[in-house]
């Protein structure tokens, strides 16, 4: 079946994609018996056999990775383990031979993986000491340390231009310790980004404030701290519920001094990529490689990152996102494997972890390559592949390189089962081979469009389409080998294309991991951030052709450390700080570029 070359993608749209990196989503321990609450579990991972109740292929591969006993994988869990332990095992199986250091099938990095409390914490205000863990408990993005100050109360902490009771921006923060109620009252949710104790910290710590209590609502438990993924504000940030609230409510009204210590140290945990690689046959091919992803963490119990939230707690299986594509990537690499010819060009299989969190592994892989970059060919990402059905195939990236729609074409025919495909040019985008266009790779993402199960509990092995996805694994088994060469395909030679832009929707969000739909009007800059974790300002992996960002002289490798004036710690500041824009506005950009700080002026565009 021809493909559409002029139908374009719809982006998955919605409340579904609202969360994205301001989500502070749950991280465990890898390999530890800990579970959210703390709740003892075996460290053994599961019998496959038993799980998968005599599925083979596909079948098997989604119903053990999408079983409540892997607890979601989420990244640096124990059901992330046992996931990565799966795919090695399916990897040796299939013959191909490991391709991280020390012959292994891992790459190995570390994460985030909240904070440990300490034993020396006190909160004191005159002569009453409140009991950590029970009336209070440090947030894990709080700084460790000693501050006393007198309280300043400052109700919730939201600024509401034009509203002439909006008192917060007029008081004096700098030097006190702020109290503020939990919670956005003008929401019907209560919920909104202004809600979120981490914005209220930071724009009370850019004021000047020496600390921050968060008042939580009657019945309200504690944070837990193993959930933080998120570096230090700088500032003494805690969460204080029942009686003590009522009590420092009160004494922050009548400006009384309190004294905050914080004893608490972030945790590391090692997450691991899954890699394998099949060799190539031609003696001058083979050290190219053609790139062949998917991801397999998801959301574990649930959490921010999860579109029930009242269903924390609750296994989020991910049995499409994203078991289903990497379970087409086991399909295509036990294809590849057991064919009478190999490629001419080796192929290298990547399953990523830390997806969910903002590509951490393969923005990991791209700053630590197995194979040098410029010697790989392209990539190709599955994600999100199970629910094809009566529907049609979504590609992403053919405006990367210039052949991208002949190879398509092509594969489609040769795959035995065609399929109804519509395309975008778009590189950049919600999953893993944003992080190789970054780089200047071409690639294309294939996706069988959104549903209502996504980020849900409900999205389990029952309602996947197996046959869907071995016909999409047929498709990028075909794609891989017109790139790679072999029996009866083409030796093709990609010319890469930068900047593809997404003349169908709209920009890539910034500040915003998760894009797959725009977040509603408001400021334009067009950066392409660097999503991973970093100690200070936010490294841009791009800016978008055309786009403010363009205009303005920003550019890839950039590190933005103040924007409008306000600095960037992290992705979480430079989200505020844009957000805190309105298209027109011209701002001043400060980054960090080959170890000097230049400035730049923006002016903002309009997000449709």
């Amino acid at each position: 079946m021809e493909i559409d070359r002029f139908q374009p993608l719809r982006s998955r749209t919605g409340a579904l994609f609202l969360l994205g990196i301001l989500a502070a989503l749950p991280v465990g321990v890898e390999g530890l018996p800990q579970a959210t609450g703390g709740t003892p579990q075996a460290t053994a991972c599961p019998d496959a056999q038993r799980l998968v109740r005599g599925s083979e292929g596909v079948a098997a591969d989604i119903r053990y990775l999408a079983d409540d006993a892997l607890e979601g994988r989420e990244a640096g869990t124990r059901g992330a383990r046992c996931a990565a332990d799966y795919l090695a095992e399916a990897f040796a199986e299939a013959g191909l031979e490991p391709a991280a250091p020390g012959g292994s099938y891992f790459q190995t990095f570390p994460i985030r993986a909240g904070s440990t409390l300490g034993t020396g914490n006190l909160l004191r205000v005159g002569a009453t000491t409140y009991e950590a863990e029970s009336d209070w408990i440090p947030f894990g993005f709080a700084a460790p340390g000693e501050t006393t100050a007198p309280m300043i109360y400052g109700g919730h902490g939201i600024s509401r231009p034009g509203d002439a009771n909006d008192t917060y921006p007029h008081l004096d923060l700098e030097g006190k310790i702020v109290v503020l109620e939990d919670g956005d009252p003008r929401t019907h949710s209560g919920q909104s980004l202004y809600a979120n104790p981490h914005f209220k910290a930071t724009v009370a710590a850019g004021r000047g404030a020496a600390g921050v209590l968060v008042l939580l609502p009657e019945g309200a438990n504690l944070p837990d701290l193993t959930f933080e993924t998120r570096a230090s504000l700088g500032v003494p940030v805690a969460a204080v519920r029942g009686a003590a609230a009522d009590a420092l409510r009160s004494a922050a009204r009548q400006g009384e001094s309190a004294t905050i210590r914080f004893d608490a140290a972030p945790r590391e945990v090692q997450a691991r990529n899954v890699a394998a690689l099949l060799p190539g046959s031609d003696p001058e091919l083979r050290d190219e490689v053609v790139i062949l992803g998917a991801h397999y963490d998801h959301l574990g119990l649930g959490g921010q990152g999860s579109m029930s939230p009242d269903e924390t707690g609750t296994v989020h299986n991910g049995a499409d996102d994203n078991a289903s594509g990497t379970a087409a990537l086991l399909e295509v690499a036990r294809s590849l494997a057991s064919a009478p010819m190999r490629p001419a060009r080796s192929v290298l299989f990547l399953a990523f972890t830390g997806e969910e969190k903002g590509l951490w592994g393969s923005a990991y892989y791209v700053r630590e390559p197995l194979v040098p970059i410029d010697l790989t060919v392209a990539m190709l990402n599955m994600d999100m592949v199970g629910r094809l059905e009566e529907g049609g195939l979504m590609v992403f990236g053919v405006g990367t390189a210039e052949e991208w729609l002949d190879v398509l074409e092509t594969a489609n025919h040769a795959s035995g089962a065609p399929l109804n495909i519509a395309t975008s040019p778009d590189g950049f985008g919600p999953s893993d081979h944003s992080s190789f266009y970054g780089e200047g790779i071409p690639v294309l993402h294939f996706f069988t469009n959104t549903h209502e199960d996504y980020h849900r509990p409900s999205d389990d092995w029952q309602k996947i389409d197996e046959a869907g996805v071995e016909r999409v694994a047929a498709l990028v088994r075909e794609v891989a080998l017109e790139l790679a060469g072999g029996s009866g395909a083409h030796d093709v030679t990609l010319t890469a294309v930068s900047g593809a832009g997404n003349p169908h929707g709209g920009p890539l969000p910034e500040g915003d991991r998760d894009s797959r739909v725009s977040s509603g009007y408001g400021p334009y800059l067009g950066t392409i951030p660097d999503m991973t974790p970093s100690d200070f300002g936010v490294r841009l992996t791009g800016v978008r052709e055309g786009s403010p960002a363009q205009d303005a002289g920003l550019r890839k490798g950039d590190v933005i450390v103040l924007f409008a004036g306000k600095e960037i710690t992290d992705l979480y500041a430079y989200t505020y700080a844009l957000r805190d824009q309105k298209p027109g506005d011209e701002v001043e950009i400060e980054v960090e570029r080959d170890g000097e700080r230049v400035t730049l002026k923006a002016v903002l565009g309009e997000r449709r």
